[in-house]
């Protein structure tokens, strides 16, 4: 099979995965050993990387700070270590969301996250349409994941307008040829039946915070995909952290600890 050929069916079967009839659920990943530990536990099918994480672990604060070249070069690595397909984290597109996704597709990645950052409509409409017709003119059935901020940039602004805007938002962007619309944020049962109620089951996806329903009850209420941005970095560091302290204290590895790598 030609590394083309690859990439077309890695695609098809990420977007097989967002319209299942079971929720998908992708564990973020930042760099190599990250993506094969995350590949090779079982359960897994598909990874996503988390570009707070990347540009953390390369000593970048997250909000395309990090070099578009050192992204893609991240998520390129991350893809060849896999055959799952792998979805990347792209926030707004670094200002070209057309070449910076057709960048994603040349180094193996099949879909991508695609942040609106609550611009004007019409600018985020139009990024999405740039998305994915980079993806369609690669030939590759790409997995467009279109994320709306209006719950990370709300502000003071009330419930019921920031889940209007939303799914505005969430109408246009699936119209446009998104597969499907990322609300991140701490989200309760009632605001994600309203989303999914007015954009369809397995379209809307969501972030895994503290907070939030289990994976079994998102996928009771018609999610198509749960992510966890940040917080799969967070755990592991947490974890690193414990270790040091105890250390520190007269103790040592935690038992249960598993060589990994």
């Amino acid at each position: 099979m030609s590394t083309a050929d690859s990439v077309i069916d890695k695609a098809r079967e990420l977007q097989r995965l967002h319209s299942d009839p079971e929720l998908l659920v992708v564990v973020n990943v930042w760099d190599a050993i990250t993506a094969t530990t995350v590949a090779n536990t079982p359960g897994t099918r598909a990874l996503a990387t988390a570009s707070h994480g990347i540009a953390a672990s390369r000593g970048y604060p997250d909000g395309e700070v990090i070099p578009r070249d050192e992204m893609i070069a991240e998520v390129g690595l991350i893809a060849r270590q896999t055959e799952l397909p792998v979805t990347a984290d792209l926030e707004a597109g670094y200002g070209d969301p057309g070449g910076t996704i057709a960048r994603a597709i040349d180094v193996g990645v099949v879909g991508a996250n695609l942040e609106d950052q609550l611009r004007p409509l019409s600018e985020s409409v139009k990024a999405v349409e740039a998305a994915v017709a980079a993806a369609e003119s690669a030939g590759v059935p790409f997995a467009l994941n279109a994320r709306t901020d209006a719950w990370l940039r709300g502000g003071g602004r009330d419930p019921l307008e920031i889940l209007d805007d939303a799914i505005t938002r969430g109408r246009a962007y699936l119209e446009a040829g998104a597969t499907s619309f990322f609300c991140p944020g701490r989200l309760d049962e009632d605001t994600i039946r309203a989303l999914v109620d007015a954009l369809g089951e397995r379209k809307v996806n969501v972030i895994g915070v503290p907070g939030m329903p289990g994976t079994r009850r998102l996928g009771e209420l018609g999610v198509a995909r749960v992510s966890f941005g940040p917080w799969s970095q967070n755990v592991a560091l947490t974890a690193l952290a414990q270790l040091a302290e105890d250390a520190y204290a007269g103790g040592g590895l935690p038992e249960g600890t598993r060589k990994l790598n």
